[in-house]
């Protein structure tokens, strides 16, 4: 942030701030407190409190005394230092996107860096979240294939692990069919696609057993995909078949790599 003086922060994004940072689990330590409020001059004024309590109090009686949030925005950069996470990656990410949808009612979002840019202000919940996902971010560390992001906006938006999932899935069925034009679905798509004898989609040039091999594997692994995820969610409800974060990711890396390999010749 610039040296200008920057207002005081509005008290219920203030309180969820402090939740963040003082989470139990994920939060700082009483010591790591205790020494960046001394760092940033704001008086620890309940050390014996909760730890996001303490914060929170200590935020509070200064912003109260000095009408400016510069200190406080200070502190976040200082315990949110990327160099402090080397070995916890996940911890920072988690932290980081927590504390950004808070954030973003203030139009302040926390960059990989730790340092802070202007952003939309946000209005509502949903917004807030939209602005700050987490597994979208994941997916695109991961370098997820456009199609991923395309076919499922609005499910990742909404951090719907178990949808998510589905239409990406339906994604590489739609793929196959823009690319062939048959109007199948399911295995009898994939056997006319990628036949042996009239392929529509080849993954190479099939002029070797070993290349004629990689060429049904890969039928077989869409197959696979398809009777495992696809059928699945689409006959099971969300609270009998779960999918969780890590398992979405990998789900969708698998699916991204199909992906890329339906346009390897194009």
């Amino acid at each position: 942030m610039s040296n200008q003086i920057q207002p005081p922060i509005i008290g219920s994004v203030l309180e969820g701030i402090s939740k963040v940072l003082g989470d139990t689990s994920n939060g700082l330590t009483g010591t790591e407190i205790g020494k960046f409020l001394q760092e940033v001059n704001i008086p620890d004024i309940d050390p014996m409190n909760t730890k996001w309590k303490r914060i929170y109090n200590a935020f509070v009686s200064f912003q109260n005394r000095k009408q400016l949030s510069n200190n406080i925005l200070t502190f976040i950069n200082k315990s949110m230092n990327p160099a402090r996470f080397i070995g916890r990656s996940e911890k920072f990410e988690d932290t980081r996107f927590e504390l950004n949808k808070r954030l973003s009612f203030i139009s302040l979002e926390l960059t990989e860096k730790g340092k802070f840019k202007r952003t939309l202000k946000s209005d509502t919940i949903s917004e807030a979240e939209q602005r700050a996902n987490r597994f979208k971010s994941k997916l695109e560390q991961r370098n997820a294939h456009p199609a991923i992001f395309k076919y499922c906006k609005a499910e990742l938006l909404a951090e719907n692990y178990f949808h998510t999932v589905f239409e990406a899935t339906k994604s590489v069925a739609e793929t196959i069919r823009l690319r062939t034009g048959l109007i199948e679905d399911g295995s009898e798509l994939i056997d006319k696609a990628f036949s042996l004898k009239n392929p529509l989609i080849k993954i190479n040039d099939l002029s070797s057993e070993t290349k004629e091999s990689e060429h049904k594997g890969f039928a077989n692994l869409i197959k696979g995909v398809f009777g495992m995820f696809r059928n699945t969610t689409a006959h099971a409800p969300k609270i009998i078949w779960e999918i969780n974060e890590n398992d979405a990711l990998d789900i969708l890396s698998t699916i991204s790599l199909i992906h890329r390999r339906l346009g390897i010749n194009e």
